[in-house]
This record gives structure tokens, sequence and C-alpha cells, in this order.
């Protein structure tokens, strides 16, 4: 799906996206997509793994896909926030989860999507795309496809 496309989601579907990304990392106020890059580059706490898992992501999901185990730990037990890059994996994560309870109305068939293998993803999952940024897009774009019934 092209950017433009993308870009004109309805601005009340975007507010609500944004609303429901900002209930799942914990955070006060995301009305805009540059509240999202000032999270990131502020570096968010490591409360926002506890949000996420409160959302149905697992411990092994979290330490593969935001931030690992060990380093965690150590980044709690010196009251670190997390770096700008785990920040970045964390308001990614929970950017296309909000997307996928939209587009599948509730949050079991959210995380069932997300965790099932996909034929246009060569068998992985969209969780395991969303390691990389250019993954995140591909799973984004289905999503939209989805929701405009362009795709199964």
């Amino acid at each position: 799906m092209p950017k433009a496309v993308i870009a004109q989601t309805p601005l009340a579907q975007q507010s609500s996206l944004l609303k429901r990304v900002q209930e799942m990392l914990g955070v006060d106020r995301v009305r805009s997509d540059q509240d999202l890059v000032k999270l990131v580059e502020d570096r968010l706490a490591t409360g926002v793994v506890d949000g996420l898992r409160q959302s149905g992501l697992t411990d092994d999901e979290i330490y593969s896909l935001i931030v690992p185990r060990r380093t965690l730990t150590h980044r709690r037990a010196r009251h670190e926030a997390l770096s700008r890059e785990e920040s970045d994996r964390a308001v990614r994560l929970a950017r296309i989860a909000a997307l996928a309870e939209q587009v599948f109305g509730d949050s079991k068939r959210r995380w069932n999507w997300l965790r099932a293998e996909k034929r246009q993803f060569d068998g992985r999952s969209p969780l395991q795309l969303l390691v990389t940024e250019a993954g995140a897009r591909l799973v984004e774009e289905l999503l939209y496809r989805i929701d405009e019934g362009m795709a199964a």
C-alpha cells in the first residue's frame, strides 16, 4: 500500500489507534506520531515492558523483540531507561499491535493473527517480522489491506 494511502487514515481512526498505543505503553499524552517520536528520543522507562506484557505479549516475545532479559534486568536494577533502539522497538510493537486490534476487533484475535505463520511472509509470523522497521512496514501494509478487504 502506498504511503499516501496510509497517511490518509481517517483522523478519528488514527486518534483511536494512538490512544490504544498510549494505553499499551502506559505513557501520557500520545496525540500524534510526533509524540511517538518524542517518546523514543527521550527513551522509554522499563515499565513500558509491563504494559506490553499486560496487553498480551509473552516474556519470550518481549525478550526477542524489544530487549534481552539480562539487559532488562540490568536496566531495572540501575533505574535506567530503555535505549533509543529498544524504545523504538517497543513503540513499533505497540503501534502494530494496536492496529491489529483495530482491524480484528479484539485482543485475542489480534494476538492469534500476529503469532500465526503467514505464507506471504515465507512462513514467518508477523511478530517475527517486527524485529525490523522494514518487516513492520510489510505487516502494517497487510493489516491495512485486510482492513480494506483486499487481502485474506
